[in-house]
C-alpha cells in the first residue's frame, strides 16, 4: 500500500457564542463529537478525500458557552489492492488529518477571543471501529509503509 497526502483544506469553520453563564472555577464538559466521511473522486480512482469533523453543540439539557463545527478534508493519492489495505489507509489518513483539525479548533476559539480550546493529542485510532484493526497492525509494521 502506498499513499501520499496532497493537500488539507478547511471545508467548514463555524463558531457561535452562546450566552451561557459558567460558574467561576467550574469544570466544563464539552463532549466533542467526531465524524468522518471517505469519498473517491469520480474521474480518478486513485484520489480519495477523507473529511474529518468535530462538533460541539449546546443543548437545553447540556448548555455550552459556544457551538463549534470544524471540518477538514485531506486529499490523498492512494494505491491499495485489498479491502484491508484500504481500511489501513483510511485509519492512517484520518490520523494524518487530525492535527490539522486540532489546530483549526484551537485557532478558531482563540480568534473568537476565548481561551483556546485544545483537543487532546491522540496517538492511534480516533474512532472505536478502527481500534480492532489497529491492535493487530501497529504503526511500526513494515507492510504499512
Amino acid at each position: 500500500m502506498k499513499f501520499s497526502l496532497r493537500a488539507v483544506n478547511a471545508e467548514e469553520l463555524s463558531f457561535k457564542l452562546n450566552r451561557v453563564k459558567v460558574e467561576q472555577g467550574a469544570k466544563l464538559e464539552l463532549h466533542p463529537q467526531f465524524g468522518r466521511q471517505v469519498r473517491k473522486v469520480n474521474n480518478d480512482n486513485k484520489v480519495t478525500l477523507i473529511c474529518l469533523s468535530v462538533k460541539i453543540e449546546s443543548t437545553e439539557s447540556d448548555p455550552k458557552p459556544f457551538d463549534i463545527n470544524v471540518s477538514m478534508v485531506g486529499i490523498f493519492e492512494a494505491e491499495y489492492v485489498s479491502q484491508e489495505e484500504e481500511r489501513q489507509f483510511i485509519i492512517q489518513g484520518t490520523s494524518l488529518i487530525y492535527p490539522y483539525l486540532r489546530a483549526a479548533v484551537t485557532n478558531l476559539t482563540a480568534s473568537a477571543g476565548m481561551a483556546p480550546l485544545n483537543l487532546p493529542v491522540i496517538n492511534g485510532p480516533i474512532f472505536p471501529e478502527d481500534r480492532d484493526t489497529y491492535a493487530f497492525v501497529g504503526a511500526g509494521d513494515p507492510n504499512l509503509n
